[in-house]
């Protein structure tokens, strides 16, 4: 089995533009466009979240499909469940929105649709080969790679900054 991809942030990129939050709304709108998006009801929801740190700090965050994931052992109705991929996924059908998963993510990232009354969360774009959040950074902060290439990656960055700090 191959080595799922994950959606990993470099916060030193980010700028907090939210591309990444109105990518991910028109994504997962009825008329995946920006301007039908805007007028649809319900509103499209955005799964990714930009947050604003003080002094200067930008954080987009977004679901961690936990691989113990406390919203999947807490969902009263069975809603939630993993993928093939390990991506973990709320069954809108089966979602009843009691909000017991809201309540019990560690990072804050399931929604509430309270026109809908459903539970919402990253679904990484699952017929998409990119996350749209990924795709439309205009900085690259966000990245979609296996944990390997992301840290061989890191691995390679640091070292170069190292040798570059010696003169080398």
């Amino acid at each position: 089995m191959s080595q799922p991809k994950e959606i990993f942030v470099v916060m030193s990129r980010c700028t907090a533009c939210k591309s990444c939050e109105i990518a991910c709304a028109v994504e997962h709108s009825k008329s995946k466009n920006l301007y039908g998006a805007i007028s649809e009801r319900p509103v499209p929801k955005s799964r990714v979240y930009v947050e604003w740190v003080s002094p200067d700090g930008k954080v987009p965050i977004v679901c961690r499909h936990c691989e113990d994931a406390p919203c999947m052992h807490a969902c009263i109705s069975g809603a939630i469940s993993r993928n093939d991929e390990g991506v973990v996924l709320t069954d809108s059908d089966k979602c009843i929105g009691c909000w017991t998963c809201v309540m019990v993510c560690p990072y804050g990232v399931i929604g509430r649709h309270l026109e809908e009354h459903k539970a919402y969360r990253c679904d990484r774009c699952p017929d998409r080969e990119t996350p749209a959040c990924v795709s439309s950074c205009p900085t690259q902060a966000l990245i979609y790679q296996t944990v390997d290439s992301f840290s061989r990656d890191v691995r390679k960055d640091v070292s170069g900054e190292m040798l570059a700090g010696e003169g080398g």
